[in-house]
This record gives structure tokens, sequence and C-alpha cells, in this order.
């Protein structure tokens, strides 16, 4: 690895330890959450180091899912080093997706955001949870309410997690996530109405958790874009790219990830 990887590493199994059960392995980390068998990330196995032994991983992992009656797939990492174990997945039939996955750090200067009335932030609270799920779940790249409800519930309740609401004329149109580990931020979950974008609103977000992470003293703010076309959208934001790693998705059964972002 890296310098980077260590740090995105960390942050990424912080956070993924947060609404789904772990375990350490030799080559990994398998996670898994028995009551969410069709959220991805809380059910699969992360491969970062080369295995020594591909057929007997892929085994292990096999079977750790079928006594959970969860589809077993895989999350692949320094993908240029795999090539046995893709060969491998390949001839256990397993479907193999690829995705650049940029790194983003915010530069710490703080904005002025447009200082409309009508505009108001709020933390989600008991009271206004059914709002900001309301908005989460009609986002289509993070799977729907079949995949997210149950997952922002739990991240709602979780200590780690701040989740935010944005109103305009008093409509909850947009949500974000604030996510803390070891001093270091996570902005997460960013998500508006479709009816009210295009209107600069997740700037407006943005700004106001940028402004969060600074009051609360938290060290530097990253953000894992799923794709480059997101990733040009937050460098307007004061994110700046430190890099871009491929990571792989392998599957047996039910939707590539591909098939969930695009609806």
């Amino acid at each position: 690895m890296n310098d980077l990887e260590p740090k995105v590493l960390e942050l990424d199994i912080a956070y993924l330890s947060t609404f789904t059960n772990k375990i350490i392995t030799d080559w990994g980390y398998i996670f898994y959450n028995e009551d969410q068998p069709m959220y991805y990330d809380a059910n699969h196995a992360h491969i970062y180091d080369v295995p020594a032994n591909p057929t007997a991983v892929i085994e292990e992992v096999l079977q750790f899912f079928q006594t959970k009656n969860i589809p077993p797939r895989f999350y692949l990492y320094n993908l240029k080093n795999q090539e046995q174990l893709l060969e491998t997945l390949k001839d256990y039939q397993f479907k193999i997706e690829e995705f650049i996955s940029p790194v983003q750090i915010w530069d710490q200067k703080v904005r002025t955001r447009n200082s409309e009335s009508q505009i108001t932030f709020e933390r989600v609270t008991e009271t206004t949870l059914t709002e900001a799920l309301d908005i989460e779940c009609s986002i289509k790249e993070f799977g729907g309410r079949e995949v997210r409800e149950k997952a922002y519930i739990e991240e709602f309740h979780h200590p780690l997690f701040s989740h935010y609401l944005l109103r305009k004329d008093g409509i909850a149109c947009a949500t974000a996530c604030l996510v803390e580990h070891n001093h270091q931020g996570r902005l997460e979950s960013v998500a508006t109405l479709e009816e009210f974008r295009g209107q600069g609103l997740i700037g407006e977000l943005i700004y106001f958790i940028q402004r969060e992470a600074k009051e609360r003293n938290l060290k530097n703010l990253w953000i894992f874009p799923i794709n480059e076309t997101i990733e040009k959208v937050y460098v307007k934001y004061g994110f700046e790219t430190l890099g871009k790693f491929t990571h792989g998705h392998a599957y047996l059964s039910g939707k590539s990830i591909t098939e969930i972002r695009e609806g």
C-alpha cells in the first residue's frame, strides 16, 4: 500500500464497523449483518492482501456466508496484484466489476454561504428522522428504501454519526452525515430531493458541515465519491483529490453495484 491507502483503510473499517459485524482474517476482513442481508456494504469479504491460496479464501468465504444465508460477495483491493484471485473467482462463476474510487480531502478553507433566509440547517432528531429518511431512501444510488432504511436508523443512533437536514422555505429537501473517528471526519450520505436539485443546496449543506468539522477541531474532513463525475462536483466545494484507487466487486447473484447506482 502507498501512504494514502492505510489512512483510507482505517477510515473505511471504522465506518463499516458501525453498522456491521467484523471478523479479522489473514487476508482481510469479513463483514456481515444478518438483519440486513441485502445491504452489500454490511455483507462482504474485504480482501486487501494478496492471498497465498485464493481457492482456500474463496471456500472460506462461501462456507461462512452459506451458514448465514447471505449471498457471498467480495470487495477487492490491490487489483493489479490480484490476478490469481480474479481468475479463481471467475472459475467459481463470480461476476466481477471494477470501479475508480477517488479519495478527497477538504482544503480547510471556510467559505461563506449564500445567506438566504429561507435556508436553514438542523441536526436530525427523533422528531425529524422520518423526513430525513424519506430523502435518503429516495436516492437510487444509495439502493433505495430496501437497502437504506434499517441502515440509516442504525447510523442515526450510533454516537459516531451526526445527520443533518437542510430546509428551504421550511421544507426538508437535503441531508448529509458527518462521521467521526480518531479526530478525523468523513462526509457521507449527501442527498437532495430530485425536485430541489440544481439550486445549489448541496453546496450550502457541505459548507455547513465544513464549519461543523472546524468547530469540532477535526484534523481532516474526507469524502469518497462513488465516481469521477461526483468527484468533480466536490472539487467545487473545496475538496482536493489525493488519489484514485481501482477496486473490484465480485458477486454470484443479485444486482451489481453499477445496477444499484443506476437504479
